[in-house]
């Protein structure tokens, strides 16, 4: 006869976190405050820079104040910004400051996430999570007791195999997470969900150190380029696109973001006297799908590594650090409920939680860049961008429906209310009239122009279309898709933060 004996786990901790990320440091933070103990991993030590725009927007800084983070003297000193401006092919379109909400600071922030990154992880320590750096994470084992991370601990002696285990594992390990992966069905990723951007530092810059700038060109949408300063003569500077546009995109974006901050009148304004420093440095991001799977036995997924970044704007912070809270109320539930490896039943309610909030805010984000993806229609999306600006400009009440949108203060959804619908529409019947009028006006030569601009357009999306028409049908379904998503996200209820 053999006799089986199911002897006690012995967990290295509660929960293990990997990535000491704003996710992950969030997560940590919140359970280590709850009173549990937290093993918080990661491969690099801290401090260590990220490549990022470095905004921090109000959500953000609500979170970050609960954290206690933001009295430190340090952040107290980094740079404030109270509005954007937004330019197209070298004009201001429009200027406006961020809007006011309940609860929420009326200005941003630009961190280097050297510095950011850090103080969280610090305040995570400070909690009473444990931090262990050089820890580089294989992979993660579920078993019926527990969920063991497969690992090496890296010295100047070596590498050492170890196996942490835990009751519940959190990945925070970014867009390319490895854990994640292991949840897909295809672990390969989705371009239509990726964006790739690129950035530098540059010193010397002119221009109110207060105002963050973004600039649209025909050369370089359906991406934009970014001017967030650190200080009043610093600014990261950089360039984001969708991954997969039709027709694809030529040249590398590292090469465009050079070549925009020479030729944009606006860019070379503030960059004309000023020098970059270190090099043009690039990263990946998987953007919000609700079809990802966020938890499993012993697993969740927050932050980059459950996608949750925007993808009309490429914010990540503020749904890092949101993920992270929404986590550890879940796992916090859970782990007092019982004693062994938590299941996905009781990691269920945190999925729920982020698609309640997050799939109607993302559901219109999605829809525009499924838009804006089909470039030989920029001039289209461009003249619905001067349209936009043009009500933001007239309008104060739309300017600040807008901008909370953009910025993440207000649920993108209001975007489909009759006030900004209907104040878009009337902007756009004046905008035809007014230039209908200029048309009129004008010599038959520039008639001519006109008519050869929009024979070009047509005659573009008809070539492109019979050059590649399995690309041209798969925007057609992407958008068809986003729209009906859209439709059905506009009657959700988005619960509170």
């Amino acid at each position: 006869m053999t006799v089986s004996l199911h002897l006690p786990v012995t967990y290295d901790a509660d929960v293990i976190v990997v990535g000491a990320g704003p996710a992950g440091a969030s997560t940590a933070f919140h359970l280590a405050r709850a009173g549990f103990d937290v093993l918080l991993v990661d491969s690099s030590a801290f401090p260590r820079d990220k490549v990022c725009g470095d905004f921090v927007g109000p959500v953000a800084l609500r979170e970050l104040a609960d954290m206690g983070v933001t009295p430190r003297p340090d952040f107290q000193r980094t740079n404030r910004v109270i509005g954007a401006t937004l330019f197209l092919d070298g004009r201001p379109l429009v200027t406006r400051n961020l809007p006011a909400a309940d609860g929420l600071p009326s200005f941003g922030r630009v961190i280097p996430r050297l510095d950011l990154d850090d103080w969280i992880r610090q305040a995570a320590i400070g909690a009473g999570a444990r931090f262990q750096p050089g820890t580089k994470v294989l992979g993660v084992e579920v078993t019926d007791r527990c969920a063991v991370v497969e690992a090496t601990v890296g010295g100047r002696d070596g590498e050492t195999p170890v196996r942490l285990r835990s009751r519940i594992v959190v990945a925070a390990d970014g867009s390319n997470s490895k854990i994640a992966r292991s949840l897909r069905t295809d672990p390969s990723p989705n371009k239509k969900d990726r964006i790739v951007a690129v950035r530098a530092y540059y010193t010397g810059v002119a221009g109110p150190g207060d105002r963050c700038d973004m600039y649209f060109s025909q050369d370089s949408f359906p991406g934009y380029a970014w001017l967030f300063p650190t200080s009043a003569t610093t600014a990261n500077v950089g360039l984001g696109m969708v991954m997969e546009t039709t027709p694809p995109t030529d040249g590398h974006l590292r090469t465009q973001l050079l070549e925009l901050v020479d030729s944009d009148a606006a860019l070379r304004e503030r960059l004309g006297g000023a020098t970059i420093q270190g090099r043009v440095l690039g990263w990946p991001l998987s953007t919000y799908n609700h079809r990802t799977p966020l938890v499993r036995d012993g697993l969740l997924l927050v932050g980059d590594a459950a996608g949750l970044i925007n993808p009309l704007n490429g914010e990540g912070i503020q749904y890092a650090l949101l993920s992270g809270r929404w986590a550890a109320e879940t796992i916090g539930t859970a782990l007092r409920a019982g004693t062994g490896r938590v299941g996905i039943g009781d990691l269920l309610p945190y999925e729920r939680r982020v698609a309640a909030v997050l799939r109607p805010e993302m559901a219109l984000a999605t829809t525009i860049i499924s838009l804006i993806r089909r470039r030989d229609l920029n001039a289209v999306w461009l003249q619905a961008l001067r349209v936009i600006c043009a009500r933001a400009t007239n309008d104060k009440a739309y300017a600040d429906l807008a901008g909370g949108i953009l910025a993440g203060i207000t649920p993108a959804r209001t975007a489909l209310s009759r006030q900004v619908v209907g104040g878009t529409a009337k902007q756009a019947a004046r905008t035809a009239i007014v230039q209908g009028a200029r048309v009129a006006l004008q010599p038959r030569s520039r008639l001519r122009s006109l008519v050869d601009d929009v024979t070009d357009t047509v005659g573009s999306v008809a070539s492109n279309t019979a050059r590649d028409p399995a690309a041209s049908a798969s925007w057609a379904a992407a958008v068809a898709m986003a729209l009906f998503e859209l439709a059905t996200q506009t009657v959700v209820a988005s619960p509170t933060r």
